[in-house]
């Protein structure tokens, strides 16, 4: 059976030894000390070993259930969210005046990640209202605030976002979905929904979906779209729960994985609904929602790299067969541990460099969330909306990769339920899908993202980046091994950038066909940033003479690795963006 152990020493690393979040000037950063963050992180990842992770494989093998109208969730589900409830944990970095912690989002990031590694499935009921909160702290009225959200942060109440239908996925001007206006200025919704997550379920007393619909006057297309809250139950004037609104579940989707989580077929049939923000301007409502809902994407994709890589490891330390070519490892036992073999320690390696690269990867755009937000600093939201479809794209793509990789090194064991390594395999692919398809992140990246502020943000980062290495470059070790390998990679990047900027307007297919390798281009480099970042914090504490040499040392280790063997990617990619658009468009339709 799997297991999950939570990544403390790597997570207070990053915390405290790369980004150095005390000293960061966030509002509320200062709080941050050690022993804080080193409190709330081991409580949850003592809650995601001994209560989530158990439960894991039974979400997988029961699934979700519909009686009646009436989805039921796996055994232990319902008693676990209650724990994660009453722990106030749901409203971690939720704003105080409506019962939340307010702690920043970059701790709440941390504690999501353990989480989702834990149990992914799961999890997801609680990310799912999350973002319906954050829409409507965004755009909702005082009252709206005040009658959903105290509710939806302490976990009693649950919310859903409703974009897709049957005939249209990420076109979303293709909804049908009406709100007709009615006398008391409400709307009655009727449509359909489909891939709706934790739409409807047994672990919360009412959810409050979030839907997009059209009503009358908006014209074609997105701009016609508004957004509306439909809660299950309506609510009384004094906060109590009303009658069943006209809205259910009509089916539950049969899926490869995350078999713990609803994923319903919605039906809105006359639902009563309440306008969020402007008429017709739904979108920006609901991008809100969507946005924050990518960046939880990115951080799923991580995890579910990062527990199998960890069930990886301690297989390849445990298995034994062969013996090591350079001379026997273990000479008590009929044959020496799998680690000793160097593809098995290449796979490994693989594995680990994107883990602990990722993570921090994450980390840091969680940290520009809060500088955006608590500072109110506009470069920082510049920055992490030009790296949110990468988070998203890149940490999902080499997420699923890395639990594949995970698999393969268990050999036959892993294609076998028992091991669980199947299950991350098959609950990461759809990382890759939702929330917007990676195609669809790639697209974003440079057909918008590039292009922003007319194109300063993009040449901010690149700035920062040669900021970084200009500073550190009188450090030889830190040169060779990793500041080269960053300079050539930027400089790929670059070239690629050039490349869409002078062959884009003439072509728009020679930029289209090159954007997903854009993309991950974009997230070889993010990751060669913070891994040459972590090796300046690990040489500091080894000048330092830390009494935990050996963990400074495996970070410059898998450091170099990870420059050594997957950032010179960066220039395959830019090959194939180069080649252009005549290679991908060459074979007429009718020729596949």
């Amino acid at each position: 059976m799997p297991s999950y152990t939570a990544p403390l020493k790597d997570q207070q690393f990053l915390l405290h030894e790369v980004l150095k979040v005390s000293d960061a000037g966030i509002p509320g950063y200062d709080e941050l000390d050690r022993d804080f963050t080193g409190a709330v992180l081991e409580e949850a990842g003592k809650i995601a070993s001994e209560v989530l992770q158990p439960l894991n494989p039974v979400g997988d093998r029961q699934g979700c259930t519909l009686e009646n109208g009436v989805v039921r969730t796996p055994d232990g589900f319902k008693a676990a969210y209650d724990q994660l409830r009453e722990g106030g944990w749901m409203g971690l970095d939720a704003d105080p005046d409506y019962g939340g912690q307010g702690m920043p989002f970059l701790l709440s990031s941390a504690v999501g990640e353990m989480f989702v590694s834990a149990n992914m499935a799961l999890n997801m009921y609680q990310g799912l209202t999350h973002g319906a909160y954050s829409a409507i702290h965004t755009h909702g009225s005082d009252e709206q605030k005040a009658m959903y959200l105290p509710n939806m942060v302490e976990g009693r109440w649950s919310g859903t976002m409703n974009l897709t239908e049957p005939h249209c996925g990420t076109d979303l001007g293709l909804i049908r979905t009406k709100a007709e206006p009615q006398d008391d200025g409400s709307y009655s919704i009727t449509g359909s929904k489909i891939w709706i997550s934790a739409g409807e379920h047994d672990l919360s007393e009412n959810i409050i979906h979030l839907v997009l619909a059209k009503a009358p006057g908006g014209g074609e297309g997105t701009k016609g779209i508004s957004l509306f809250i439909v809660p299950k139950f309506m609510v009384n004037d004094d906060g109590s729960l009303g009658e069943r609104n006209a809205v259910s579940c009509g089916g539950l989707e049969e899926k490869m994985g995350i078999h713990g989580n609803a994923t319903c077929v919605m039906n809105y049939d006359g639902a009563k609904g309440f306008l969020v923000g402007e008429l017709h301007k739904g979108m920006r409502a609901m991008f809100t929602m969507m946005n924050e809902a990518r960046l939880g994407v990115g951080v799923q994709g991580l995890a579910q790299g990062s527990v199998a890589y960890q069930n990886a490891l301690g297989f390849a330390r445990d298995r034994l067969q062969g013996r090591d070519v350079t001379g026997v490892k273990n000479p008590d036992g009929p044959a020496d541990p799998i680690i000793v073999h160097p593809d098995v320690r290449r796979g490994l390696m693989d594995q680990k460099s994107f883990v602990e690269g990722g993570r921090a990867f994450m980390y840091w755009g969680a940290m520009l969330i809060d500088q955006a937000h608590r500072a109110e600093d506009a470069d920082a939201e510049a920055l992490i909306s030009l790296l949110t479809p990468v988070i998203k794209g890149f940490l999902t793509d080499k997420g699923f990769e890395t639990t594949v990789l995970a698999q393969q090194t268990l050999g036959g064991s892993g294609f076998t339920r028992e091991w669980g390594i199947e299950q991350f395999v098959r609950d990461a692919r759809i990382t890759m899908i939702y929330e917007g398809t990676n195609g669809i992140q790639s697209l974003d990246l440079v057909g918008r993202k590039l292009a922003q502020n007319g194109g300063k943000t993009v040449m901010a980062f690149f700035d920062m980046v040669k900021t970084f290495i200009k500073e550190n470059e009188d450090d030889a070790d830190l040169k060779d091994g990793f500041l080269d390998p960053l300079k050539a990679a930027s400089k790929d990047l670059q070239a690629a950038g050039m490349f869409f900027m002078q062959n884009g307007m003439k072509n728009p297919n020679a930029a289209l066909a090159g954007s997903y390798d854009f993309m991950l281009l974009f997230g070889h480099v993010c990751l060669g940033l913070m891994w040459a970042r972590m090796a300046k914090a690990a040489r500091a504490a080894l000048d330092a003479e830390t009494s935990d040499a050996a963990f400074y040392e495996s970070k410059l280790a898998t450091g170099r690795y990870y420059m050594a063997r997957q950032l010179p990617a960066t220039a395959t990619h830019l090959a194939r963006i180069q080649s252009g658009a005549d290679p991908v468009m060459a074979l007429d339709a009718s020729g596949f």
